[in-house]
């Protein structure tokens, strides 16, 4: 007989959370001018806004925190996190930051030239703004079904259309492109995977076209997980083993080390060329600090060096794809429409099919985001008109992306499954009465399009 498994962890401590009225949050979010992120997290009773820095870390990394050496240059605690990533990623260049979004600015200033593209399967806002502020261009070339939110399910929609590729070199010439990223899992349509036969396929296409490839693995083994249940060549290989494939076909890697680090700060830049190290250090020496902390504590380093190898445990990758794929089936049984199938590290709604009476122009993912918090005290992020919408440098009119989706991420080894149910349940009430809900007028965006959706403010229609 087969019996049902739990978490593959105990739960040690716990953090007390709030409940609040749904007065006191219309009245916060007015406050907010309807942008959850300027709700204060003590009035967020269940926080899905992201799934960057939220995890809750193992005894070892709380251990190993305790071993941090505060050393300004060449630190031990940095040679430990050299060997972490040296045995997962087999990189041989390592430079830490304090946070994906600097290895991001790293990535643009090193690999974008003004006026030029930068391809991929869909870059993350943080990337796509530091490429913007220095004048490059970003182009989103994942397939036809990756955009679709309503298309039928696939095991990788997040891989790259290379035909699109070649259309864009043939048209733009490709002296217009600078650099391939692959961003693995694809954050912007669903935490959806790509194949590690895309992994391969677009690095010989980049060595054909001597373009550099890089990669964004910030969830790398999200990624790996599906590729080891969804790939039939790889069913047998070790997590560890999928990964180390999955970065070999790179130059250069970025992460945010707050996904699949499981820790609460950090990031990574690593290469295999030793010129781009080289260039790296220098920034880092000016926007970070020492090569060897990177804008970290040595304490921040140890739990990473052990957060590194945490995170290629297949029970524990098993444990966190299934418990975003048990909310997604929730939210299918009370008809909320979703992106299928689900991603790795959250579920996405589809807000175009949720409010079908309220225009892109109105933000349908941002009033559903007000609305679940409203309803619920459940915080969730707009991943659409305003994350994403832009205006034609040409005409001035408002472009409005593919995808209208509201993100609910999941913080890693933090819920249970009976927070899933409080959210799979506020959803479903909301969907039930999603007819008396209009939309919101947007009043205020910062001056980085691109990153609007982190101070937006809103009124209600």
């Amino acid at each position: 007989m087969r019996f049902q498994t739990a978490e593959p962890f105990r739960i040690k401590m716990v953090e007390h959370v709030k409940k609040t009225t749904k007065e006191d949050r219309i009245n916060w979010l007015k406050e907010a001018n309807y942008n959850v992120f300027k709700v204060k997290a003590e009035n967020v009773y269940i926080d899905c806004l992201t799934d960057s820095g939220t995890t809750a870390m193992s005894k070892n990394q709380w251990a190993a925190l305790m071993m941090g050496d505060e050393s300004y240059a060449s630190c031990d605690s940095f040679f430990k996190l050299e060997k972490s990533v040296h045995d997962v990623f087999d990189i041989p260049y390592v430079q830490p930051v304090h946070q994906g979004r600097a290895a991001d600015y790293l990535l643009a200033k090193l690999y974008t030239k003004p006026g030029k593209i930068a391809i991929g399967n869909m870059h993350f806002d943080t990337f796509r703004g530091n490429a913007e502020v220095l004048g490059a261009l970003v182009e989103d070339l994942v397939k036809d079904e990756g955009k679709n939110a309503s298309s039928p399910a696939s095991p990788f929609k997040g891989n790259i259309d290379l035909n699109k590729c070649e259309r864009i070199i043939k048209e733009k010439g490709l002296d217009s492109i600078s650099v391939i990223i692959l961003t693995v899992t694809c954050n912007n349509n669903g935490g959806q995977p790509v194949s590690m036969q895309n992994i391969k396929d677009t690095a010989e296409f980049a060595k054909k076209y001597n373009i550099p490839f890089v990669m964004d693995i910030a969830r790398v083994a999200e990624n790996a997980y599906f590729i080891k249940t969804r790939e039939e060549a790889y069913k047998d290989r070790s997590i560890e083993s999928i990964i180390r494939e999955s970065v070999s076909y790179c130059e250069t890697a970025v992460m945010s080390a707050k996904k699949d680090g499981l820790v609460n700060i950090g990031g990574l830049f690593l290469t295999r060329n030793k010129d781009v190290f080289t260039m790296a250090n220098q920034l880092a020496i000016v926007h970070e600090g020492f090569l060897t902390y990177g804008g970290l504590a040595g304490r921040d380093l140890e739990a990473l060096a052990v957060g590194l190898r945490e995170v290629c445990d297949f029970d524990y990758l098993d444990y966190r794809i299934k418990q975003v794929e048990y909310l997604g089936n929730q939210l299918k049984l009370r008809g909320v429409p979703i992106i299928e199938p689900t991603g790795g590290h959250g579920v996405y709604v589809d807000a175009k099919r949720f409010f079908d009476h309220i225009p892109q122009h109105e933000f349908p993912a941002q009033r559903l985001v007000v609305a679940l918090y409203e309803e619920a005290g459940i915080r969730a992020v707009e991943l659409g008109a305003c994350a994403f919408g832009s205006k034609d440098p040409i005409t001035g009119k408002d472009v409005w992306p593919e995808l209208e989706t509201m993100r609910i991420a999941i913080s890693r080894r933090v819920y249970t499954n009976d927070h899933m149910d409080c959210i799979a349940n506020a959803l479903g009430y909301i969907y039930e009465n999603r007819k008396s809900y209009k939309g919101l007028k947007l009043v205020y965006q910062g001056p980085i399009v691109s990153l609007r959706h982190f101070t937006a403010g809103f009124e209600l229609i």
